[in-house]
Protein backbone atom coordinates (compact mmCIF):
# COMPACT_ATOMS: atom_id res chain seq x y z
CA UNK A 1 0.00 0.00 0.00
CA UNK A 2 1.65 3.68 -1.12
CA UNK A 3 0.48 6.37 1.41
CA UNK A 4 0.45 10.04 0.17
CA UNK A 5 3.19 12.51 1.82
CA UNK A 6 1.95 15.04 4.18
CA UNK A 7 5.73 15.94 4.23
CA UNK A 8 9.25 14.78 3.96
CA UNK A 9 8.83 12.28 6.43
CA UNK A 10 6.29 8.78 5.65
CA UNK A 11 3.07 8.21 7.94
CA UNK A 12 5.57 5.09 8.68
CA UNK A 13 7.90 7.39 9.82
CA UNK A 14 5.81 9.43 12.00
CA UNK A 15 3.95 6.30 13.67
CA UNK A 16 7.56 5.13 14.52
CA UNK A 17 8.19 8.14 16.04
CA UNK A 18 4.90 9.01 17.72
CA UNK A 19 4.51 5.08 19.04
CA UNK A 20 2.87 6.37 22.43
CA UNK A 21 0.03 7.92 20.38
CA UNK A 22 0.08 4.89 17.42
CA UNK A 23 0.53 1.93 19.14
CA UNK A 24 0.00 3.07 22.81
CA UNK A 25 0.08 -0.76 24.24
CA UNK A 26 3.71 -1.27 22.71
CA UNK A 27 6.79 -2.41 25.21
CA UNK A 28 7.93 0.79 23.95
CA UNK A 29 5.53 2.84 24.64
CA UNK A 30 5.25 1.72 28.00
CA UNK A 31 9.30 2.18 28.65
CA UNK A 32 8.18 6.27 27.94
CA UNK A 33 5.30 5.80 30.45
CA UNK A 34 8.20 4.50 32.73
CA UNK A 35 9.90 7.67 32.11
CA UNK A 36 6.78 9.75 32.68
CA UNK A 37 6.25 8.38 36.22
CA UNK A 38 10.22 8.45 37.29
CA UNK A 39 10.08 12.18 37.05
CA UNK A 40 6.89 12.17 38.73
CA UNK A 41 8.60 10.89 41.52
CA UNK A 42 11.50 13.14 40.94
CA UNK A 43 9.04 15.92 41.53
CA UNK A 44 7.53 14.92 45.01
CA UNK A 45 10.09 17.76 46.59
CA UNK A 46 10.14 19.88 43.87
CA UNK A 47 8.09 20.84 40.91
CA UNK A 48 9.81 19.74 37.29
CA UNK A 49 7.23 21.56 34.86
CA UNK A 50 9.99 22.23 32.49
CA UNK A 51 12.87 19.86 31.16
CA UNK A 52 14.83 19.69 28.15
CA UNK A 53 15.50 16.60 26.39
CA UNK A 54 18.89 16.05 24.86
CA UNK A 55 21.77 13.85 24.08
CA UNK A 56 25.75 13.51 23.90
CA UNK A 57 25.87 13.50 19.87
CA UNK A 58 23.76 13.33 16.86
CA UNK A 59 21.71 10.83 15.98
CA UNK A 60 20.73 9.35 19.76
CA UNK A 61 16.94 9.73 19.62
CA UNK A 62 16.59 12.75 21.86
CA UNK A 63 13.74 14.38 19.44
CA UNK A 64 11.55 10.47 19.11
CA UNK A 65 12.06 10.69 22.98
CA UNK A 66 10.99 14.40 23.87
CA UNK A 67 8.46 14.02 21.84
CA UNK A 68 7.17 10.66 22.61
CA UNK A 69 7.51 12.10 26.29
CA UNK A 70 5.32 15.14 25.63
CA UNK A 71 2.80 12.47 24.18
CA UNK A 72 2.46 10.40 27.33
CA UNK A 73 2.26 13.25 29.46
CA UNK A 74 -0.72 14.78 27.59
CA UNK A 75 -2.16 11.48 27.98
CA UNK A 76 -2.47 12.08 31.42
CA UNK A 77 -5.08 15.01 30.35
CA UNK A 78 -2.49 17.73 31.30
CA UNK A 79 -1.91 20.47 29.31
CA UNK A 80 1.16 19.92 27.65
CA UNK A 81 3.49 22.23 25.60
CA UNK A 82 6.21 20.73 23.26
CA UNK A 83 8.69 23.19 22.26
CA UNK A 84 11.24 22.77 19.39
CA UNK A 85 14.59 24.77 20.45
CA UNK A 86 17.23 22.51 18.43
CA UNK A 87 17.40 26.03 16.27
CA UNK A 88 19.76 24.30 14.01
CA UNK A 89 17.86 20.85 12.97
CA UNK A 90 14.60 20.98 13.95
CA UNK A 91 12.24 17.87 13.45
CA UNK A 92 9.38 18.31 15.30
CA UNK A 93 7.52 19.86 12.32
CA UNK A 94 7.79 17.11 10.26
CA UNK A 95 6.76 15.14 13.17
CA UNK A 96 3.66 16.58 13.61
CA UNK A 97 3.27 17.16 9.98
CA UNK A 98 2.88 20.68 11.01
CA UNK A 99 4.22 24.25 8.86
CA UNK A 100 6.72 25.81 10.17
CA UNK A 101 6.92 29.80 9.00
CA UNK A 102 6.74 30.97 12.51
CA UNK A 103 7.35 29.15 16.01
CA UNK A 104 9.92 29.69 18.60
CA UNK A 105 12.90 32.06 16.65
CA UNK A 106 9.49 34.38 15.67
CA UNK A 107 8.15 34.58 19.17
CA UNK A 108 11.56 35.61 20.26
CA UNK A 109 12.25 38.07 17.98
CA UNK A 110 8.88 39.71 18.24
CA UNK A 111 7.58 39.39 14.58
CA UNK A 112 5.07 37.30 16.28
CA UNK A 113 3.23 36.43 19.53
CA UNK A 114 3.68 33.52 21.88
CA UNK A 115 -0.39 32.49 21.25
CA UNK A 116 0.21 33.25 16.94
CA UNK A 117 3.03 30.89 17.35
CA UNK A 118 1.39 27.80 18.86
CA UNK A 119 -0.14 24.94 16.82
CA UNK A 120 -2.31 22.23 18.55
CA UNK A 121 -1.50 18.67 17.49
CA UNK A 122 -4.22 15.66 16.80
CA UNK A 123 -2.56 14.31 20.56
CA UNK A 124 -5.74 15.65 22.72
CA UNK A 125 -4.05 18.20 25.49
CA UNK A 126 -0.75 18.20 23.47
CA UNK A 127 0.39 21.74 21.61
CA UNK A 128 3.55 22.03 19.52
CA UNK A 129 5.88 25.33 19.56
CA UNK A 130 7.91 24.61 16.68
CA UNK A 131 11.50 25.81 15.93
CA UNK A 132 9.91 28.38 13.22
CA UNK A 133 13.40 29.55 10.54
CA UNK A 134 16.64 28.43 11.21
CA UNK A 135 18.33 31.80 12.53
CA UNK A 136 22.12 32.98 12.64
CA UNK A 137 22.46 33.04 16.52
CA UNK A 138 20.43 29.91 18.17
CA UNK A 139 22.47 30.21 21.41
CA UNK A 140 21.80 34.05 21.75
CA UNK A 141 17.97 33.39 21.26
CA UNK A 142 17.92 30.68 23.82
CA UNK A 143 19.88 32.79 26.84
CA UNK A 144 18.19 35.80 26.13
CA UNK A 145 15.61 37.22 28.55
CA UNK A 146 13.12 37.16 26.16
CA UNK A 147 13.60 33.40 25.93
CA UNK A 148 12.97 33.35 30.20
CA UNK A 149 9.64 35.55 29.56
CA UNK A 150 8.27 33.04 27.12
CA UNK A 151 9.01 29.88 29.66
CA UNK A 152 7.57 31.75 32.56
CA UNK A 153 4.39 32.44 29.81
CA UNK A 154 3.97 28.96 28.88
CA UNK A 155 4.05 27.56 32.43
CA UNK A 156 0.82 29.62 33.10
CA UNK A 157 -0.79 27.99 29.97
CA UNK A 158 1.06 24.56 30.34
CA UNK A 159 1.51 21.88 32.99
CA UNK A 160 4.10 20.37 31.81
CA UNK A 161 6.83 22.05 28.97
CA UNK A 162 8.89 19.39 27.44
CA UNK A 163 11.98 21.03 25.37
CA UNK A 164 13.91 19.32 22.70
CA UNK A 165 17.57 21.10 22.35
CA UNK A 166 20.61 19.79 20.28
CA UNK A 167 23.19 17.46 22.03
CA UNK A 168 25.37 18.95 24.30
CA UNK A 169 28.84 18.42 22.64
CA UNK A 170 27.80 19.98 19.77
CA UNK A 171 26.68 23.18 20.50
CA UNK A 172 25.94 25.59 24.16
CA UNK A 173 22.52 25.62 23.35
CA UNK A 174 21.55 22.46 25.36
CA UNK A 175 23.32 23.96 28.90
CA UNK A 176 22.01 27.31 28.45
CA UNK A 177 18.36 26.44 28.54
CA UNK A 178 19.17 23.70 30.94
CA UNK A 179 20.56 26.18 33.52
CA UNK A 180 16.67 28.05 32.95
CA UNK A 181 14.75 24.52 33.01
CA UNK A 182 13.54 22.65 36.12
CA UNK A 183 15.40 19.53 34.81
CA UNK A 184 17.34 17.72 32.07
CA UNK A 185 17.05 14.24 30.81
CA UNK A 186 20.23 13.00 28.97
CA UNK A 187 19.69 10.42 26.13
CA UNK A 188 22.14 8.21 24.93
CA UNK A 189 22.54 5.15 21.88
CA UNK A 190 23.30 1.32 23.32
CA UNK A 191 26.41 0.49 21.26
CA UNK A 192 27.04 4.11 19.76
CA UNK A 193 27.32 6.75 22.55
CA UNK A 194 30.98 6.38 24.15
CA UNK A 195 31.45 6.12 27.94
CA UNK A 196 33.74 9.43 27.70
CA UNK A 197 31.25 11.44 25.65
CA UNK A 198 28.08 10.45 28.14
CA UNK A 199 30.59 11.54 31.03
CA UNK A 200 31.54 14.48 29.51
CA UNK A 201 28.07 15.74 28.50
CA UNK A 202 27.19 15.17 32.06
CA UNK A 203 30.08 17.52 33.11
CA UNK A 204 28.53 20.09 30.95
CA UNK A 205 25.22 20.08 31.97
CA UNK A 206 26.31 20.13 35.94
CA UNK A 207 28.65 22.96 35.10
CA UNK A 208 25.67 24.67 33.84
CA UNK A 209 23.93 23.90 37.17
CA UNK A 210 21.35 21.48 35.16
CA UNK A 211 19.31 19.43 37.31
CA UNK A 212 19.93 16.00 35.79
CA UNK A 213 17.15 13.89 36.32
CA UNK A 214 18.26 10.54 34.54
CA UNK A 215 19.57 9.32 31.40
CA UNK A 216 17.22 7.46 28.66
CA UNK A 217 19.22 4.50 27.02
CA UNK A 218 17.87 4.47 23.28
CA UNK A 219 18.09 2.06 20.48
CA UNK A 220 19.01 -1.44 22.30
CA UNK A 221 18.41 -4.42 20.54
CA UNK A 222 15.31 -6.27 20.89
CA UNK A 223 16.97 -9.58 21.91
CA UNK A 224 18.91 -7.79 24.94
CA UNK A 225 15.23 -6.38 25.95
CA UNK A 226 12.86 -3.58 25.73
CA UNK A 227 14.32 -0.78 23.87
CA UNK A 228 14.82 2.34 26.25
CA UNK A 229 15.87 2.41 29.92
CA UNK A 230 15.77 4.82 32.33
CA UNK A 231 17.47 5.70 35.08
CA UNK A 232 17.80 8.76 37.45
CA UNK A 233 20.14 10.15 40.01
CA UNK A 234 23.77 11.42 38.87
Amino acid sequence: MIFKKKSKRTLDETQRSLISHYDPKSPVAEQYRTIRTNIQFASIDSSIDTIVVTSTGPSEGKSTTAANLATVMAQQEQPTLLIDADLRKPTSHYTFERRNLQGLTTVLSEQTTFEEAIQQTDIAHLDLLTSGPIPPNPAELLGSRRMNALLEEAQTEYTHVIIDTPPVLAVTDAQVLANQCDGTILVAASGKTEKEEAEKAKELLDAANGNILGVVLNQREKRQGHYYYYYGGK
